[in-house]
């Protein structure tokens, strides 16, 4: 009998490993070092999309073009291969996807991220996985994370008040004096429409997790929310660091190239 249940036991904990998602791993080689890239299983439509402009070998010979220090690096578009000094960067074909949010991708130092188009003409955040950038970032406050959740949420919450609570407020003022009952029950409805809206909207509310990595390793919080995370450096940080600290032009594109090369790590 325990034989028994020993072997359904392995065949258990067999059956489960074979049923979790292999991970995956990209170099991202470069001129001043290179980084290893851990894709992230929570965003697999960009995963899959990233994985296979790398065996088309899309980013290869592409620069990392765009460099703001204590920001990002920007790289990968195809009209940086090959382009000359001076040249403005990052107008090559889109290729656009559905953005991916999830509360455990934001944009910690290292994080590796998807471009998009301004909302103007954008208006789903569509991602732009044909290039994409790596966080830098600074180190930010616990004071500075709690600015930046205000500056994004209230916003949103005055334009749901005037969705939804002023269209009734003249209502809310006569039945206030007239039938106290009738405008308890309509103000706890107009408060439910704006709170559940509220939940549903692209508002930021940063974790506990989240604000410990803010403030211990740094990145660029104020980019939550609005753009796709799909992965993570996991060995190599310092070349972030290097190559951020060049001298770029007014384009912000580093005076000496920085050509980059992805490949996909066998485990």
């Amino acid at each position: 009998m325990q034989k028994v249940v020993f072997l359904l036991l392995s065949l258990l904990i067999g059956s489960t490993a074979m049923a979790q998602e292999p991970v995956y791993y990209v170099n991202i080689s470069t001129n001043m070092g290179t980084m290893k890239v851990k894709l992230y299983n929570e965003t697999p439509n960009h995963r899959d999309n990233f994985l296979k402009l790398v065996e088309e070998k899309h980013f290869d010979g592409t620069l990392f073009y765009r460099v703001v220090k204590g920001f990002v690096i920007q790289g990968g578009s195809s009209d940086s291969r090959n382009a000359a000094p001076g040249r403005a960067i990052g107008y090559g074909k889109a290729i656009n996807i559905d953005a991916e949010y999830h509360d455990n991708c934001y944009h910690k130092k290292g994080a590796i991220c998807a471009p998009r188009q301004p909302e103007e003409v954008n208006h789903f955040k569509m991602s732009d996985i044909s290039q994409f950038y790596v966080v830098q970032g600074r180190k930010y406050s616990n004071e500075e994370l709690d600015m930046i959740e205000k500056a994004t949420n209230n916003p949103i919450k005055i334009e749901l008040k005037k969705q939804y609570y002023l269209p009734h407020k003249e209502e809310l003022a006569r039945l206030k004096k007239e039938d106290p009952k009738a405008f308890n029950k309509l103000l706890r409805e107009i408060k439910d429409k704006i709170n559940f809206h509220y939940s549903i909207s692209d508002k930021v509310e940063f974790t506990e997790q989240q604000r410990q990595v803010y403030s211990t390793i740094g990145g660029t919080p104020e980019l939550d929310g609005d753009y796709t995370v799909f992965g993570e450096v996991v060995e190599g940080l310092s070349v972030i660091n290097k190559i951020a600290a060049l001298p770029v032009d007014k384009h912000n594109r580093p005076r000496t190239d920085v050509k980059i090369k992805v490949s996909i790590v066998t485990q």
